[in-house]
């Protein structure tokens, strides 16, 4: 094939279950993560104006705002969501091949 996704699919992570469930993990956060970025967005907010709504600081922003963070706790997505006048929802879906 010459499909460079199907390629790197293949060779990294067919056939590799760990490899698999880590970059499922890497997914959800990323979706966390651009989810934060475009409510804030949304709303007209800069990370210091969030911060200040959720009660944390600018830096805690800008980590949940990063693909790579991994500490998304259910009480800041819960305050955050508070804070842009949101509803968190955390729903359970089937795992599908990709």
């Amino acid at each position: 094939t010459t499909d460079v996704l199907a390629i790197l699919h293949q060779r990294y992570y067919e056939g590799k279950p760990e490899r698999l469930a880590e970059l499922e993990v890497a997914r959800q956060n990323a979706e966390i993560a651009r989810t934060i970025y475009e409510q804030r967005t949304k709303a007209r907010l800069s990370q210091r104006e969030l911060a200040e709504l959720v009660g944390t600081s600018t830096s805690v922003i800008c980590r949940l705002e990063d693909d790579d963070y991994e500490g998304h706790s259910l009480s800041m997505l819960r305050r955050i969501a508070k804070a842009l006048n949101r509803r968190l929802e955390v729903r359970f879906l089937p795992i599908t091949a990709k």
